[in-house]
């Protein structure tokens, strides 16, 4: 590896995101498609009101045999604690050591159309989050919180193994309780490495104030590569709030992707999911490309 790939840190696990610029249809082919290519992880969303993260991950392990699936973010309000729970474990279970969970206190606006806003979402959050590593520990919980209220619930099938529970947010008091409390931290936004930089040091701050090893870090790289793909990357920032900041995304050849996702785990994330285009040509293409030119380039940097 030349000298313009500086760097720090161990390479990242390195996979795509399922975006719900994609139409549902389209998962087999990128979920397949990305355990072909060896990749190591394929990142499911759950955006209201586009596709479910529960059924696309679900589908995603049974279609592929190897690739980790992670399901980021569940909105903690969206559905009762007891059946995230059973969700969780029923998938824990069938695919042992291949999902990974993430819940989030969701997009206020869209808990307000969904008529499950609360007063405190961070109360929520940690009432449910204590809850359902307790429940999917195989605990019986009996729980009067200010949202969270459970009456001797116990799974009758907990997952075999412990699960790893991420958390994510954006604002300093989400960051802080996703490190109090999380396994792992999903960045709910593509961010630019300075960003990400700040961002995981408030969450570990917080995790090492209560004694947690917040252990993983999710980043979101928008990305796209061949003909036109300046052009494609610059209409693609808008959609995530980005129209003039290009530090989010990378377009071009396999060094310029490398470089850019090797920057993102310097910045102290340690899987990154690469983010198509909603005007991606060849999904399975693009994906094969990473897997065949893009991740060489990070093994031997």
């Amino acid at each position: 590896m030349s000298n313009a790939m500086p760097h720090t840190s161990p390479a990242p696990r390195l996979g795509v995101a399922y975006v719900p610029t994609h139409p549902p249809e389209s998962l087999r082919t990128l979920a397949t498609a990305v355990e072909r290519a060896g990749l190591d992880d394929l990142w499911v969303w759950e955006d209201c009101f586009k596709q479910s993260g529960l059924a696309s991950a679900a589908a995603a392990l049974a279609w592929t045999d190897r690739i980790r699936v992670g399901l980021g973010l569940m909105p903690a309000p969206l559905r009762s604690t007891a059946i995230t729970a059973m969700e969780i474990a029923t998938l824990a279970r069938m695919f042992p050591g291949r999902f990974v969970p993430a819940v989030g206190h969701g997009v206020q606006e869209w808990m307000a159309q969904s008529g499950v806003k609360v007063a405190s979402p961070l109360t929520l959050l940690r009432e449910s989050t204590e809850a359902l590593r307790a429940l999917l520990a195989g605990k019986e919980v009996t729980s009067s919180g200010r949202y969270v209220n459970l009456d001797a619930v116990r799974l009758d099938w907990p997952p075999a193994d412990l699960v790893p529970l991420w958390l994510g947010g954006v604002g300093p008091r989400s960051l802080a309780l996703a490190g109090e409390l999380g396994d792992g931290l999903i960045l709910a936004n593509a961010l630019t490495p300075d960003d990400v930089r700040t961002t995981v040091a408030t969450a570990r701050d917080a995790a090492r104030t209560a004694g947690n090893e917040l252990a993983d870090v999710h980043a979101t790289l928008v990305t796209a590569t061949g003909p036109g793909a300046e052009e494609r990357l610059a209409r693609e920032l808008p959609l995530w709030g980005a129209a003039t900041d290009r530090g989010i995304g990378a377009a071009g050849d396999a060094a310029t992707i490398a470089a850019a996702v090797l920057a993102l785990a310097d910045a102290g994330a340690t899987a990154v999911a690469i983010q198509p285009t909603a005007d991606e040509p060849d999904l399975a293409g693009f994906v094969d490309f990473l897997g065949r030119e893009v991740r060489p380039l990070l093994s031997a940097a």
